[in-house]
């Protein structure tokens, strides 16, 4: 990944020269074609990329934890998603939801 040295945009590979991708902006620069094959330029994000961490969120196809056991029905799996909820130097919070009622209930770990 590259950043405009004008503006800290990132740059995306385009016509053999680095673009900025600020419109305001517009710089260009020189690509490094020796590591032009370590890079991909994307311009929007998959589903499959995206984890869902709101309440109402679907989780099912997360990963999975079966070191878990939920409160409802005593099952041992369960889809979890991970979100920074506190301060940076604080552990994250795992959501889970049980793979066999459905219940949703968070870890902090």
């Amino acid at each position: 990944m590259q950043f405009c040295d004008e503006c800290g945009t990132m740059m995306v590979s385009q016509d053999g020269a680095m673009v900025c991708t600020n419109d305001d902006c517009g710089a260009t620069a020189d690509r490094d074609d020796d590591r032009a094959d370590a890079f991909v330029s994307t311009t929007e994000q998959s589903d499959d990329e995206l984890i869902e961490t709101e309440e109402n969120d679907n989780f099912e196809g997360k990963p999975t934890a079966d070191d878990v056991t939920c409160e409802e029905c005593g099952h041992g799996e369960a889809w979890y998603t991970i979100k920074q909820t506190g301060a940076a130097d604080e552990p994250p919070t795992r959501f889970f939801k049980c793979k066999e009622c459905g219940y949703r209930w968070r870890d902090y770990n």
